[in-house]
């Protein structure tokens, strides 16, 4: 007798195989339009800002932009199909691309952060890849999709920085106009690309089945894993969004600037293709507390120096630290909702984790201007040692309602 349901999961599987490629792929052309704003955006906002505080607003405009674009993005993919998302989104990338470099020719800060903000819409639909990955997948298979699309982000760090260091003097005296023409031009092929993701319009039953949000979000396990979300990437977010401009006040050249951009954005995505794996032999909270942990590591180096070894290795444990942490996150998230319910509740996390980016981005560049680097730094120690205490919670209350389960167990011999 054939097994229905294993031929069904191995088709649902080579399926998501399928997708994982063209995923992975759109990661790392999609890692250019990230990397390009963040090694550039602080350094292009003190040039053009009326005022050095405001340097990183064009960072932080970015981060809006990312918590302004889950939601709607999660819309549009429970109504069309994430491909549709997709589209729209690179066709966001490829404005930000034009008009970043118009905003430059034309010395407008203002314009700039207009293009930073259409960069974060592209980034908030990027966001969706590592769950689109994981549709119609096996539960086995769930994690290391999730893992190898973000893997392809490792290809992001070496292109992002790279097409910013062979474009940023094509037309001086207008530092990086050029990266960013090469940026929307690299959206259009990450379009390209998308075009071709098995991703179906979700069926009629789907739009107006599963629970309602509230239900879902007020399960533990749904608030812990979107509060470790919450704390991995604005906790990176704050550091690495402030070290290409404390780099440049510590007398370090664009060079080095973009060499640690680089690593740290190959240090985010190059575990990812174990994380998963990872995962599933000892359990996403415990890679979450790994990942915490390494990015507290970090910060501690960023107390210890402001030579260019130190920021390259801050940013560098600091990009392992998030990778550990947020997809051992993500996959927490993924078993917490009905297949029917994977786009408003991952919208939603999407949400909470860059809503409070948004928040803590547009107080780094006064955070930086006014205290320095080592505040920066010291910031990230509370919420840290906040998700290592909630981890410990729950570990606790998972052990004794084990133990409770157990004792509850009628003895056999009476």
């Amino acid at each position: 007798m054939i097994d229905v349901t294993a031929a069904d999961e191995a088709s649902d599987d080579a399926r998501a195989r399928s997708n994982v490629w063209r995923l992975a792929a759109a990661q790392a052309l999609t890692g250019a339009n990230s990397a390009v704003i963040f090694a550039t955006g602080s350094i292009v906002g003190a040039t053009l800002a009326p005022d050095v505080s405001l340097a990183t607003v064009p960072l932080s405009m970015y981060v809006l932009g990312l918590a302004a674009g889950t939601l709607p993005t999660g819309a549009i993919s429970r109504a069309y199909g994430r491909r549709v998302a997709f589209i729209i989104g690179t066709f966001c990338g490829t404005l930000t691309g034009a008009l970043g470099a118009w905003a430059i020719l034309h010395s407008s800060f203002w314009l700039f952060c207009g293009a930073t903000f259409l960069g974060g819409l592209y980034g908030a639909v990027a966001q969706s890849y590592r769950f689109a990955a994981a549709d119609g997948a096996s539960v086995a298979f769930r994690p290391k999709a999730v893992s190898w699309v973000m893997a392809g982000g490792v290809f992001a760090g070496v292109l992002g920085p790279q097409l910013v260091q062979w474009t940023m003097d094509i037309w001086p005296p207008y530092l990086f106009a050029f990266s960013f023409v090469m940026q929307a031009l690299v959206a259009l092929v990450a379009m390209a690309v998308l075009s071709g993701v098995d991703a179906p319009k979700p069926a009629a039953a789907d739009l107006h089945g599963g629970r309602p949000l509230l239900e879902i979000a007020k399960q533990p396990r749904f608030i812990a894993a979107a509060l470790w979300g919450v704390i991995a990437y604005p906790m990176m977010n704050l550091v690495m969004t402030s070290a290409p401009l404390a780099m440049k006040m510590c007398g370090l050249s664009v060079s080095d600037s973009n060499f640690g951009i680089q690593w740290h954005i190959v240090a985010m995505y190059g575990p990812s293709f174990f994380t998963g794996s990872l995962i599933a032999r000892f359990g996403a909270p415990v890679i979450v507390a790994l990942g915490l942990a390494l990015e507290a590591v970090a910060a501690m180096i960023g107390l210890s120096g402001v030579t260019a070894p130190h920021f390259w290795a801050t940013l560098f444990v600091l990009g392992i630290g998030w990778n550990f942490a947020f997809v051992g996150a993500s996959a927490l998230v993924l078993e917490t909702h009905r297949p029917q319910e994977r786009n408003k509740v991952q919208a939603f996390n999407d949400f909470l984790v860059f809503g409070m980016m948004a928040i803590g981005s547009f107080s780094s560049g006064q955070l930086l201007a006014h205290y320095g680097w080592n505040a920066v730094n010291w910031v990230v120690f509370p919420p840290v040692l906040l998700g290592l205490a909630v981890l410990s919670f729950a570990s606790f209350a998972k052990r004794r309602a084990k133990l409770r389960a157990v004792e509850e167990i009628p003895d056999p011999s009476i």
